[in-house]
């Protein structure tokens, strides 16, 4: 039975300068028949002249994209890929040189597997020490992915597999309508969870998500996301992102707005407590930053689809009638 082609699909957008990384990863693949696309998202770089120095070998499929949007940039790599499987790859990320050949493995038949991703480590900066503000739990953020040594089905959409390991059938894809473009990254906003909403509808229709270890590929974390500051800002939309998830799926509602403020206090109370791991008190003020992101985005979207309807009948019935001849 032949092989079937997989599309591996780097979306990026202004990283000329760690891409050719990402991509020499994909050029030393030990899996055949598969094809290399790169989704460039209105980048303003050489991210062009980048892919434009590889060799013709093998070749490298260049598309630009306008319109900036990560998951409007992975719709558009689908749409041009030929493969049955859509294996998606961050631009500053590197995989193993198996990691196509482990996603062929968990696709293959009579497997009913629709979404598989792989174990993400960390590649720190040279000479970078992890500081002791930064806890364990914390480094999810920066993408780290493990559920243990052995192959599993995952039942939890929050334990989908990352983005940045991210394959799915393309046939489910097409079913799926594709990323929902109200999620994922846009420019320099840190909103999230275009592949936890795909991996939480996929799961709801019986089909199957796998975690595979030995799909591994590594993170590059870039210095500027070890700071606070940086941590508390994508908390911030992490909130957001749970926000407008909540809001696609009909949820949000005063209740889960309230639960979240009740978290929010729960996690202040923990994370200004005097003693204890400085760690785990800086987690703690990040998550609770996180569920006031996803407050103040409830209440907005709430308050204006209430005062939607009577911004659009005042629309409609225009200006006041002006007596005066």
């Amino acid at each position: 039975m032949d092989q079937p082609l997989i599309s591996a699909i780097i979306c990026t957008h202004n990283r000329a300068n760690d891409l050719k990384a990402a991509v020499d990863s994909l050029r030393s693949q030990t899996y055949h028949p598969y094809e290399i696309i790169i989704i460039d998202n209105a980048s303003t770089d050489n991210t062009r002249q980048v892919i434009e120095a590889f060799g013709p070998d093998p070749p490298i499929t260049y598309v630009y994209e306008g319109t900036l949007g990560l998951s409007t940039a992975r719709n558009r790599g689908a749409q041009v890929a030929r493969g049955q499987i859509l294996a998606y790859l961050d631009d500053d990320a590197e995989a193993a040189t198996g990691w196509l050949a482990a996603l062929a493995m968990a696709f293959a038949p009579p497997s009913s597997v629709a979404i598989a991703g792989g174990r993400v480590r960390l590649a720190w900066p040279p000479g970078y020490n992890p500081p002791l503000w930064l806890s364990p739990g914390m480094l999810e953020t920066l993408g780290i992915y493990d559920l243990g040594p052995a192959m599993r089905p995952i039942t939890n959409p929050r334990q989908t597999p990352r983005g940045l390991n991210y394959a799915i059938q393309k046939s489910v894809w097409q079913v799926m309508g594709g990323f929902n473009v109200d999620l994922g990254r846009v420019g320099h906003s840190l909103l999230s969870n275009e592949e936890l909403y795909m991996t939480q509808r996929v799961l709801a229709t019986g089909l199957g998500v796998l975690y595979v270890p030995q799909a591994e590929v590594t993170h590059q974390v870039a210095p500027n996301r070890l700071r606070r500051r940086w941590f508390l800002h994508r908390s911030w939309w992490q909130g957001i992102s749970e926000c407008h998830r909540d809001r696609l799926e009909q949820t949000l509602t005063l209740g889960s707005i309230g639960s979240r403020s009740l978290n929010l206090v729960r996690g202040l109370r923990k994370g200004l407590s005097p003693g204890g791991d400085p760690s785990q008190r800086f987690e703690h003020l990040a998550y609770s930053y996180g569920q006031l992101g996803y407050v103040c985005s409830g209440i907005g979207h709430l308050a204006y689809s209430r005062l939607r309807p009577v911004v659009d009948a005042d629309a409609v019935k225009g200006p006041p009638h002006d007596p005066m001849p």
